[in-house]
């Protein structure tokens, strides 16, 4: 496993990430969620993803018993904060009151002292930038946060964001989470760009896009049995990757891999691992074994040659 710079921070973490959306504390049994947490801090991974918002708290819960039984200080942890908890008007957002209360919720369920990084899940319009960041700040100061992220939130956000800090001599927002693989491109045009002028990283999620680059899903076949792409909760999010389009481009990416001696999924990683704004590419599993040809990726080098012909087969 390899490491990278988290932003401009002295943080390095593992060029493959483990996530808990759609997983943890749901479709993935509690023990097998275990399995798949100790196999990847075996194989080196030391970033480890989770939301309040996965499962309602469910997916924290699992991850901080996986974890505990390993030093903190081997390890970091990522959770966030945004999407509702509950029915009442402050039970969502990022104003003062929820963060606060859901950073305490938050580690009271990973049964932990602080997150190493603690996310806005989301830009909320609705609250003064300011206040949301002084919050953090807050935290960071009680030693409860560590580092500051956004996730999703766009150039101009993360440009408003840290005005914010740098005015008021709050801590900067160092790590963005966006959505990134070979079928959506968006944060290439202005969000890498600023975030490199600024000193901060990307740690993506859904690199594989939603399990289409697995290569699991083939033209003209049925959805296989078991697979996400049957699941009513996450279906919604890959039917725009299962069109015959996409699934015909994913063919040539296979075999492009195959004639690299790289599976379809390593291929994948390591393309998105090629922009060195990029820290960490984040995986979700539901089996150890998946882990362990996800972390292949890591330190693979695609030549100029191989990056030009997949630009080819995403362009027809």
């Amino acid at each position: 496993m390899e490491y990278r710079r988290l932003g401009r921070t002295g943080l390095k973490v593992s060029e493959i990430s483990l996530g808990s959306w759609l997983t943890y504390g749901n479709s993935t049994e509690k023990d097998t969620a275990a399995a798949v947490i100790d196999k990847a801090y075996e194989l080196g991974i030391n970033s480890f993803d989770t939301a309040n918002v996965y499962v309602t708290g469910e997916a924290e819960k699992i991850v901080g018993e996986a974890l505990a039984k390993y030093p903190r200080e081997s390890y970091v942890l990522a959770t966030k904060v945004f999407w509702p908890m509950g029915e009442g008007p402050n039970d969502r957002g990022l104003s003062r009151k929820h963060v606060f209360e859901q950073l305490h919720a938050s580690l009271k369920r990973l049964q932990m002292d602080y997150v190493d990084i603690y996310y806005c899940h989301r830009y909320d319009p609705e609250t003064p930038i300011d206040e949301t960041l002084r919050t953090i700040d807050d935290m960071v100061r009680q030693g409860k946060v560590l580092y500051v992220g956004v996730s999703e939130w766009t150039a101009a956000q993360i440009v408003e964001g840290l005005g914010v800090s740098d005015r008021y001599l709050l801590d900067r927002i160092v790590v963005n989470q966006p959505q990134y693989h070979m079928f959506n491109r968006y944060i290439e045009t202005d969000i890498i760009p600023t975030s490199e002028k600024n000193g901060i990283s990307q740690i993506v999620f859904s690199p594989l896009a939603q399990g289409v680059l697995t290569g699991k899903y083939k033209r003209g076949q049925s959805l296989p049995a078991g697979s996400r792409a049957t699941d009513p909760s996450s279906n919604m999010y890959m039917n725009p990757y299962l069109q015959e389009d996409v699934l015909m481009k994913v063919e040539k990416l296979e075999g492009l891999a195959k004639e690299l001696d790289l599976s379809l999924s390593q291929l994948a990683l390591a393309w998105i691992l090629r922009h060195p704004s990029v820290a960490s590419a984040l995986v979700g599993a539901s089996k150890p074994q998946q882990i362990e040809e996800n972390v292949k990726a890591s330190g693979v080098k695609l030549s100029e040659e191989t990056v030009s012909k997949i630009e080819s087969i995403l362009q027809v």
